[in-house]
């Protein structure tokens, strides 16, 4: 009696943690989130080249898309974000992390089911990089001094100091002439 009480209280929890799981999972669904259940040269930029690379598969035709761009590489697990979908067609207009366009793929290609990646992850949103997240800013360097101005008005110069004067070489009395290199002959 006390071993099938231990096993009725184990299923339960297995059962709300699946159901947690399908939740999470289910509100990207709805959000237009799906996983490449492929792995190959399945997202194209238009239509018509998705036909071509599963009508003729062969290496030829993967390399020349590649080449020129029209192809990207699916990977299985690898999260996507459905933009447009054409059920007449069966395609499916998607978005891929890290790439600027937006991609046409096979709407059989994508599951709505969660798919683990090559490393045994789920992806998400924020894992895959299709949201960027606070640390995802872009680190543009130092802050020039305050005195610095990078559109000057016209006849003064952006840096204190600076002589926007033609003619003026870099010592007192001198002058750059186009004619010369300011590196030496070599000897």
């Amino acid at each position: 009696m006390k071993a099938l009480a231990i096993l009725a209280i184990a299923a339960g929890s297995l059962t709300l943690m699946s159901t947690a799981s399908a939740d999470k999972y289910g509100d990207l669904v709805a959000q237009g989130f799906r996983w490449s259940s492929v792995h190959g040269a399945y997202a194209c930029v238009s239509e018509d080249d998705v036909r071509r690379m599963v009508n003729n598969p062969s290496d030829e035709v993967i390399l020349k898309m590649v080449q020129q761009v029209k192809a990207y590489f699916l990977t299985t697990g690898a999260l996507v974000q459905v933009i447009e979908e054409d059920p007449h067609s069966g395609f499916s207009k998607v978005r891929v992390a890290g790439i600027t366009v937006e991609l046409w793929t096979l709407t059989k290609f994508l599951s709505r089911h969660p798919i683990k990646d090559i490393y045994g992850v789920v992806e998400t949103p924020e894992t895959s990089g299709l949201i960027p997240t606070a640390g995802m800013g872009v680190n543009a360097g130092p802050t020039p001094p305050g005195e610095f101005n990078p559109s000057p008005s016209p006849g003064t110069s952006g840096l204190p100091g600076a002589s926007p004067t033609p003619g003026m070489g870099p010592f007192e009395g001198t002058s750059p002439t186009p004619s010369e290199s300011p590196t030496p002959a070599p000897d």
